[in-house]
């Protein structure tokens, strides 16, 4: 398309001064929306792609198809022997990060252009996509077994795109390291240049969150292997998960360690935090090992909600072993584990934090360690279903694009402690400590996060989250957690629907926003939701429900509104 080539400061000059803009980093985004009366929204936003930036408006009609996210399969390689094949060391990816161009403004637009211009460096744009093989319907007899079968699996997905090993390599003439990837399965064959450019950007990203502490490393003769989480984010607003293990390579005397990086389009971090505690058994038996276990992963099907994938693994003086893979009943959890966030912050001060979140703010959580900080950000980003974070978000930021603390637009981010002070000069944000060691935990606030929500919804959160002290940690724990935050918004907005106007059959809805909030009692309450309305989760999680028909709506959000009115109408009968 046109507008691809375009840059980001002409596309400035087309914004007008009656639309509100947001920049998301993690897609580097701009998005545009033009500030809808009170009547209602009347047409969907559509998007405008750039190598760098995104804008979307309502002036636009339907978004555009970036045609289908599956990712080309790659061959099917089983290692032999311990050595690496040749072929498959990716050399080019190890080049220095280029120095950030300079700029002659200062502050918050000298930082933004320098962080855009370095994240442009290293995003992958638009290409291409070739689709995997789809797999054919059996006829006959075959077909009962397949009808079980899709119950079981998720159709036409697989656990992962592929698994690049990160190592630190020494730099020539320096004392310093540098990450390098030094092995990619399945190795990707056959792509145009343009894509193989694009492919090797996006790999050039990986190695930075892989270690984001950047080049200050040093041999170590002793390392807890630690897991953690980071998200990359397409120009489509489409996300891939990068799982990280980072660990000490086999051998003897002082080494740096290495990290084994799996990509994938799924969002578990459980399951795949015990496929990392088999590739971390079968490295320390051999290299050799890890690769015949992925490839069989690779050709599992992934299981649907509830259910168990087996894969059989051959190991050495063990014999074959049966590995089951679990998916939770909740899909929608499957990335969160609320523990950490409750292990690092009270009961309330998890509420300020939510408070903080709902009304999209700028929030920097702090430490030391990469899975804290990754685990607790997805959780904050869970506690907000069934809306969606829309913003920046970057759960482990790199040392070298530390400058996004400047953006003057809503993110989330994790920071590790050792950068602190180039966080705490920033105001008008939440600056959150997630330490052991913390005297408190917010180094930075604003002030009126206490005062966010109603008070009287604020104590019934804290009565349902005090119900987790009876809970046992997972699956049920989150369960908990997730109920007593899904209640606050089934009992401010959960009444939407009503208010989601259809003209004539196949028309889209348009949604009565002054009706809406108008109709919420008490004046606290509304007076929340007049601000929360405003926000660009409501806004596209409303834009959604205005393209859908008419009729009752699936999902755990609906079910729960339907639950409560039920509620409240039998409240209702008693009374009478």
């Amino acid at each position: 398309m046109d507008e691809i080539s375009q840059q980001p400061q002409n596309l400035e000059q087309q914004l007008s001064p009656n639309t509100r803009r947001s920049f998301g980093f993690s897609s580097l985004r701009i998005k545009k929306r033009i500030n809808s009366e009170d009547g209602g929204f009347t047409r969907r936003r559509g998007l405008r792609s750039f190598s760098s930036t995104r804008e979307s408006s309502r002036k636009e009609s339907v978004p555009e198809d970036d045609g289908d996210s599956q990712l080309s399969g790659g061959e099917k390689h089983m290692m032999k022997t311990g050595e690496q094949p040749k072929g498959n060391i990716i050399t080019d990816v190890s080049e220095k990060h280029g120095a950030i161009p300079s700029v002659e403004d200062d502050g918050r637009q000298g930082a933004l252009k320098r962080f855009s211009a370095m994240w442009s460096s290293l995003r992958k744009g638009k290409r291409d996509r070739v689709k995997e093989p789809e797999l054919t319907e059996p006829s006959g007899m075959e077909a009962a077994e397949n009808t079980t079968r899709q119950h079981r699996y998720a159709s036409g997905q697989y656990f992962f795109e592929y698994l690049v090993v990160v190592s630190l390599k020494k730099a020539k003439d320096s004392n310093t390291y540098e990450p390098q990837i030094t092995y990619q399965f399945p190795k990707r064959d056959g792509m145009a240049r343009s894509q193989k450019e694009e492919e090797e950007k996006t790999l050039k990203a990986i190695t930075l969150f892989c270690f984001p502490e950047g080049i200050n490393w040093a041999p170590l003769t002793e390392y807890h292997s630690e897991t953690f989480s980071f998200v990359l984010t397409e120009i489509d607003g489409s996300r891939r998960n990068g799982y990280c293990r980072r660990l000490l390579p086999g051998g003897r005397g002082a080494r740096p360690p290495e990290a084994y990086c799996i990509i994938s389009t799924l969002a578990c971090f459980g399951l795949f935090s015990k496929i990392f505690d088999e590739v971390e058994k079968r490295r320390q038996i051999s290299m050799a090992m890890i690769y015949p276990f992925m490839q069989k992963l690779r050709e599992a099907p992934f299981p649907a909600p509830g259910n168990t994938v087996e894969i059989k693994s051959f190991i050495p003086e063990s014999g074959t072993e049966i590995i089951s893979l679990t998916r939770p009943l909740d899909s929608w959890l499957e990335h969160v584990n609320f523990a950490t966030l409750f292990d690092c912050l009270t009961d309330q001060q998890v509420l300020l934090v939510f408070a903080a979140a709902v009304l999209e703010r700028r929030i920097v959580f702090i430490a030391d360690e990469l899975g804290t900080l990754s685990q607790v950000i997805h959780a904050v980003a869970a506690l907000l279903y069934p809306f969606t974070w829309q913003h920046t978000f970057i759960s482990i930021v790199p040392e070298i694009l530390i400058d996004v603390v400047m953006a003057p637009t809503p993110y989330l981010l994790g920071v590790q402690k050792r950068l602190l002070d180039q966080v705490t000069d920033q105001t008008d944000l939440l600056v959150v400590d997630l330490s052991e060691d913390k005297k408190d935990p917010f180094i930075v606030s604003i002030g009126d996060e206490g005062s966010i929500l109603p008070s009287k919804l604020q104590a019934e959160i804290l009565e349902a989250l005090s119900k987790r002290q009876n809970a046992s940690v997972g699956e049920e724990l989150n369960r908990v957690v997730s109920e007593a935050f899904l209640q606050f918004f089934v009992k401010t907005v959960g009444h939407y629907a009503s208010y989601v106007k259809y003209g004539r059959a196949g028309e889209r809805g348009v949604f009565d926003k002054r009706s809406f909030y108008k109709a919420i009692e008490p004046k606290v309450t509304r007076h929340f939701v007049k601000k929360f309305i405003q926000t660009q989760m409501f806004d596209l999680f409303i834009q959604e429900v205005e393209q859908q028909q008419p009729g009752p709506q699936q999902g755990v959000f609906h079910k729960k509104i339907l639950e409560y009115q039920e509620k409240k109408k039998k409240e209702k009968t008693k009374k009478h």
